[in-house]
């Protein structure tokens, strides 16, 4: 039987910040850097964080974000020696399950529906692995988390980091030893 892993999607498949960034610099004519992100909550980035939080909201903002470097070739290589679930804490936002399922068909089609999970509260995952970029899901996993960078979590010392999907197949295939 092959291992878990639960792989998040805002910031760990999907570049979230590149799209927040684009979106609001579209929207309100001013371009924040990914680099003003590092280290405090994504919206207060941002010169007006109602304004940035309100383009969550909108329709198309998930659906028409870019994927992380790497991730799809690197889902389809743990495919071969894992059991790989997509899991989002979706229903924050409710507009985004339909966005977030369409664009996971898009770009990751060898994740079939068994396997993606939209969910409220991710402690109640229960996978070997969980990848993903909040402390608040990785804290009450009940496997290994894996911390994957994003620019509210520099300078976090907590759980195992992986700074892109490349750091991530080489910790997994190191796992399979």
């Amino acid at each position: 039987m092959k291992k878990t892993i639960a792989v998040d999607m805002d910031n760990v498949i999907v570049d979230i910040e590149a799209n927040w960034i684009n979106w609001y610099a579209e929207a309100f004519g001013v371009t924040v850097t990914k680099e003003a992100m590092h280290g405090i909550p994504e919206d207060q980035a941002f010169p007006d964080p109602l304004a940035a939080r309100s383009l969550l909201y909108k329709p198309g903002f998930f659906r028409n974000a870019p994927v992380m470097p790497g991730a799809q070739e690197a889902i389809i290589k743990l495919q071969e020696n894992y059991e790989v679930y997509i899991v989002s804490a979706a229903m924050e936002f409710p507009n985004s399950l339909p966005e977030k399922y369409d664009w996971l068909a898009e770009h990751f089609p060898s994740i079939t529906w068994r396997n993606i999970i939209f969910c409220g509260d991710k402690s109640v995952i229960n996978t070997d692995y969980l990848i993903d970029d909040h402390l608040k899901n990785l804290d009450f996993h009940k496997g290994k988390p894996i911390l994957f960078t994003a620019g509210h979590n520099r300078g976090i010392d907590k759980h195992t980091r992986v700074n892109s999907w490349e750091e991530v197949l080489e910790l997994l295939t190191s796992e399979l030893v």
